[in-house]
């Protein structure tokens, strides 16, 4: 209690930052660190840690503060273009042409000629890498017919993840009144960004070419200098204006466990590369995932009523995990899988059929929300009286 009493005050004092880990992990942490936490990301604005698998956060400092992004914009755009390819809206070979207004962009840009014509997949590398302003622009004219069309898609998709601290203005991040969001928001976009694979074939590439077999081959450089120099990094997103200063939104992945680091407002890349980097390092030093199941594992049987089958298996459909503190004995985690006990049909594909909750002794400290794999539609009368006959006379229906 005593120790509690003293964390909590330790926290009051340092104000500006704090580390704010699961339950489990407050626990365990007794003797761990090394590093005092108020000082990994010392020069940043604002900053947060946290790991992309169940959203934990590690650390964080000003983490709500309302600022301007830059270039970090991108993520949201490239979101909407997985989300789009993922939908089949989009096609990676699909030939996307610039329109005048694109080709006008200033800042960083792989120079787009009015009229010229890519590929979404030539596009993508365009924003990911070289972080073009152009290509930005020219994807959300695709997608939505109009920047500002795409803009109000990019709004309405961070009020669906809950990204309070949030409002686009354009697609790239250019300086404009009003367009601001926060590394709380940051890494909410990343971590649903993480959940396309394919992603970091993009981000995760240090160099690469544009018009390769062209008279005018464009050399592509990551501007992330991570991806190169930290073992495991992969992506996702710098930024820089003069308003903004230097920001990043990182990516790396270690023995299964997968951070993104923020950082916002850092007063140069070599220092937002550090701070980014001492993150991912006290992540990968004193936390690691613990596997509660694991994809294809079956997890209960929910009855259906009334339905054309009669009951649905519910399977993982991908690691549960929980994040533990290295080294600590035994950690005390249990969990336990509750079912609805009342579903009827039609079921849909997704639809919430139970949960699985995980505790440290008798507390709760993570949930997980277990989805019907399958449709089940209402079955008819007829199969409802075979059914009803068969219990009856033990006849197969």
């Amino acid at each position: 209690m005593k120790k509690a009493i003293i964390a909590g005050f330790l926290v009051l004092l340092m104000g500006w930052s704090s580390v704010v880990v699961p339950a489990y992990a407050e626990e365990q942490s007794k003797g761990g660190g090394g590093l005092n936490q108020g000082e990994l990301a010392p020069s940043a604005r604002s900053a947060i840690l946290l790991d992309a698998d169940t959203g934990t956060i590690i650390y964080e400092k000003n983490s709500h503060d309302k600022l301007p992004p830059a270039s970090i914009t991108k993520i949201m755009t490239m979101l909407l273009i997985m989300e789009s390819v993922d939908e089949g809206r989009l096609k990676l070979t699909d030939k996307v042409q610039a329109s005048e207004y694109a080709a006008s962009m200033g800042g960083s840009q792989i120079f787009l000629e009015p009229g010229e014509e890519m590929t979404v997949d030539e596009m993508l590398k365009g924003i990911a890498m070289a972080s073009g302003n152009d290509a930005s622009v020219a994807m959300a004219e695709k997608i939505a017919g109009s920047e500002e069309g795409f803009v109000k898609m990019m709004n309405d998709k961070a009020a669906e993840l809950g990204m309070k601290d949030t409002h686009f203005v354009n697609c790239n991040g250019l300086p404009a009144e009003n367009h601001y969001t926060s590394a709380h928001d940051i890494a909410v976009m990343s971590r649903e960004l993480l959940k396309y694979e394919k992603i970091t074939d993009y981000t995760g590439i240090y160099q690469d070419y544009l018009r390769k077999d062209s008279e005018k081959p464009f050399w592509l450089v990551n501007t992330n200098k991570l991806v190169r120099f930290y073992s495991g990094a992969d992506g996702l997103k710098t930024g820089y204006t003069s308003e903004a200063k230097f920001c990043l939104s990182a990516t790396a992945k270690r023995d299964g466990l997968r951070t993104v680091a923020v950082v916002m407002g850092a007063p140069d890349t070599k220092t937002r590369n550090q701070e980014v980097s001492r993150m991912f390092d006290y992540a990968f030093a004193q936390y690691t995932m613990r596997s509660i199941y694991k994809p294809g594992e079956v997890l209960g049987i929910v009855k259906v009523q009334k339905g054309m089958e009669s009951q649905i298996s519910i399977q993982a459909d991908k690691d549960y995990n929980v994040l533990v503190k290295k080294g600590v004995k035994d950690p005390d985690i249990r969990h336990e899988i509750q079912m609805e006990t009342n579903v009827k049909a039609p079921v849909s594909v997704g639809q919430v059929v139970g949960k699985l909750s995980v505790y440290q002794g008798d507390r709760l400290v993570k949930e997980f929300e277990l989805t019907s794999p399958v449709e089940v539609k209402k079955a008819g009368f007829w199969k409802l009286f075979k059914r009803t006959t068969g219990k009856l006379f033990h006849v197969d229906s």
